[in-house]
């Protein structure tokens, strides 16, 4: 139960029944009344929430708002509603204060509800897919992938506990240039340990990881590869090393707490020949030209500011952009998603609008995918940055932060900010046990709570509902905190309408520091009194 939804509803209704008293006894001329915004006031002496009605009807009615909602007060009927009373402050603001019966509530309801408490349901179990992560498959995951899985997995949670059907999917980019490249890459490595004098291309990749895999295969297979042409060479090598590399990010990401629903491979979309069935489509509905030897999608004719994008190259072979705009075609019509949500970097910013575009050319209302660009992560130690790992002495990856600070603390800091916005954890407070450490401050707020339920165990006192006398909590402190605990499913309906998971983190840092500090102080109490 939303406790503070129930609360806007009686406001907003207590404020139309009367106006429309008002309006009954020709006090107010009006032909409708205006939608009722209502806020929580920022100063506690402003009472619980608060609406600026009487001022947005000054126009209408030609009168002094605060007239206007001295007359709205008289005509306001408070029965069976928790609201205590109504002032009239300022200019002209209506504000409301309610019984702590209200407060009380939120005990009844958490209780009952336990751990399904703070889930709402605006999502009516429309089909949701969040794609995150799709590291390229052909080397580690990195720092953006580190930020990009817990944004994703966090995000596809909250909207679970918001009311959604959510496929949580990995992208694995198993075909095209990447894989060309990977081939390549291998080769070479192997030929070089072969005993070959031959230099890698600087467009090939360069980490240390490819030669691992080629020892591998050679461990696993000896030397079957040796009187096999170069083509046969590269495929069994990016077979065995593909394999190796997503068992290697599934088990990763499952050290990161991400379990996928779904690892869609891109491969599958040349086998089932959608790639090509969607270029026709587009061809079909007028969205295609030939040029240069090349077919070309004309992103131009959804929007002028767009440039055109090769669909097919001169050499008949697809471009990444047609099997990604088959993919998404994928998600929509053969699998019927109703919104797709992608987490990409800020350099994929230009994406965004042709791929919109592309969804628009193909019926698809492109409202229905929604992308999150996320901003760079800085790591640091103290007022040093930190590039390289201690383990490695290489680039940092997700393995080595999870190795170095956790999954915890991790999937928290990642989400203190919103995607948008460039973050910087120090690597040395995420691993300290201070209440400086915003992970610890929240995780010791939990065991606070535990310890407590422990001790009343050990003293052999067992929580029974039935026995719960909440009148007794009458502390401005206790009533605060409760008016905090009441607010998490509102929290949970405002995230998940603006798919920003760091407003909850935000929420639990501000739950945490209310509880601390009213344990504090009872603590102390105690301490004096004995």
């Amino acid at each position: 139960m939303n406790l503070v939804k129930l609360a806007k509803e009686q406001v907003k209704s207590v404020i139309q029944n009367a106006i429309k008293r008002c309006i009954e006894t020709g006090i107010f001329e009006l032909d409708s009344i205006p939608d009722i915004m209502i806020e929580k006031p920022k100063e506690k002496s402003h009472g619980d929430f608060a609406t600026n009605i009487a001022l947005e009807l000054t126009k209408k009615l030609r009168k002094n708002p605060r007239e206007i909602a001295q007359h709205i007060l008289n005509c306001i009927d408070l029965s069976e509603t928790f609201i205590e009373r109504v002032e009239v402050a300022g200019p002209g603001f209506i504000n409301f204060f309610f019984k702590k019966e209200w407060l009380y509530k939120a005990v009844e309801v958490i209780l009952s509800e336990g751990n399904n408490y703070g889930k709402v349901n605006i999502g009516n179990g429309k089909k949701v897919m969040v794609e995150f992560v799709s590291a390229n498959p052909t080397g580690p995951m990195h720092m953006g992938n580190a930020r990009g899985g817990a944004l994703g997995d966090c995000l596809a949670n909250l909207l679970k506990w918001a009311g959604y059907n959510v496929t949580k999917e990995f992208y694995v980019n198993d075909a095209g240039n990447q894989i060309e490249k990977f081939g390549q890459s291998l080769e070479i490595r192997y030929r070089q340990l072969k005993g070959e004098n031959i230099d890698l291309p600087e467009d090939c990749y360069h980490g240390e990881d490819i030669i691992e895999r080629v020892k591998e295969y050679l461990d696993e297979h000896g030397d079957d590869l040796e009187n096999l042409s170069s083509d046969e060479r590269r495929k069994k090598l990016v077979d065995f090393a593909l394999k190796r590399n997503i068992l290697l990010m599934k088990e990763h990401l499952r050290k990161y707490g991400i379990e996928y629903d779904v690892w869609f491979h891109e491969s599958s979309l040349y086998e089932s020949g959608e790639v090509f069935e969607t270029i026709e489509d587009l061809k079909s509905r007028g969205y295609t030209y030939e040029k240069d030897g090349a077919l070309w999608f004309v992103a131009s004719k959804i929007d002028k500011s767009l440039k055109d994008e090769v669909l097919i190259r001169a050499n008949g072979i697809p471009t990444y952009f047609a099997a990604d705009i088959a993919y998404h075609r994928n998600k929509f019509e053969k699998r019927g998603f109703d919104i797709v949500i992608d987490i990409w970097g800020a350099d994929h910013h230009g994406h965004v609008a042709r791929m919109k575009a592309a969804m628009k050319a193909l019926g698809i209302d492109p409202e229905r995918l929604i992308v999150i660009l996320m901003q760079l992560v800085r790591l640091v130690r103290g007022k040093e940055v930190v590039r390289m790992s201690k383990r490695t002495g290489k680039a940092i990856t997700l393995i080595d932060l999870i190795d170095e600070i956790g999954k915890d603390a991790a999937r928290f800091m990642f989400n203190t900010k919103s995607a948008d916005t460039h973050i910087e954890i120090d690597l040395d407070l995420v691993t300290q046990q201070t209440l400086d450490n915003p992970v610890f401050y929240v995780q010791y707020a939990h065991a606070r709570t535990c310890g407590i339920i422990r001790a009343l165990s050990e003293e052999g006192i067992v929580l029974d509902k039935s026995k719960i006398k909440v009148e007794l909590l009458q502390q401005e402190e206790e009533l605060e905190l409760l008016k905090k605990l009441l607010e998490l499913p509102e929290e949970i309906e405002i995230a998940a309408k603006n798919l920003d998971v760091s407003r909850v983190t935000k929420y639990l840092l501000d739950l945490a520091s209310m509880f601390h500090a009213f344990i504090t102080r009872a603590e102390l109490k105690m301490k004096m009194k004995n």
